[in-house]
């Protein structure tokens, strides 16, 4: 019996229907770090909910409490290719404050949700919006320290 009570607890390893608590840091190809736990609270979800790409869910299944690893994952089983298609032209007028290429804006798309944006390239009359994720095309390096997994309860 392990302190919370819960027999072999130990022996569950991430699957389908398992909640996972874990840190994560994710990095560039430079070791840049794009996101991470280390210095917040641990991500926990539940397998197939959605809030991880399955790219960064497929390396993890089998793991265990205590486990850690370290998986390089391709552009398309993270946040797809660089898309041309996803770069869009837009009149200068239709922005009202003056624009800068880096700026990450938000656009309403057809469903009305929010859409993010980057500013591209910026001339007198139009204004070139990089829809693509920003991680789109990068190789990036998953890193994890697997620190708990359940059955997830549903609610």
């Amino acid at each position: 019996m392990s302190e919370n009570g819960h027999p072999h607890d130990r022996d569950y390893r991430v699957g389908e229907g398992m909640e996972v608590t874990l840190h994560f840091t994710v990095k560039l190809e430079d070791g840049e770090v794009v996101d991470s736990t280390r210095d917040k609270q641990p991500a926990t979800f539940q397998l197939g909910d959605g809030n991880l790409p399955p790219g960064f869910e497929a390396p993890l299944k089998g793991m265990a409490a205590n486990d850690t690893g370290a998986f390089e994952i391709s552009p398309e089983h993270a946040f797809g290719q660089h898309n041309p298609q996803n770069v869009q032209r837009l009149s200068r007028d239709a922005f009202e404050e003056a624009v800068e290429p880096g700026t990450v804006m938000s656009f309403a798309d057809a469903a009305g949700g929010e859409l993010p944006g980057v500013i591209a390239r910026v001339d007198d009359r139009h204004v070139e919006v990089d829809f693509n994720h920003p991680l789109a095309g990068r190789t990036l390096t998953f890193e994890v320290e697997i620190l708990d997994v359940k059955p997830a309860t549903t609610h």
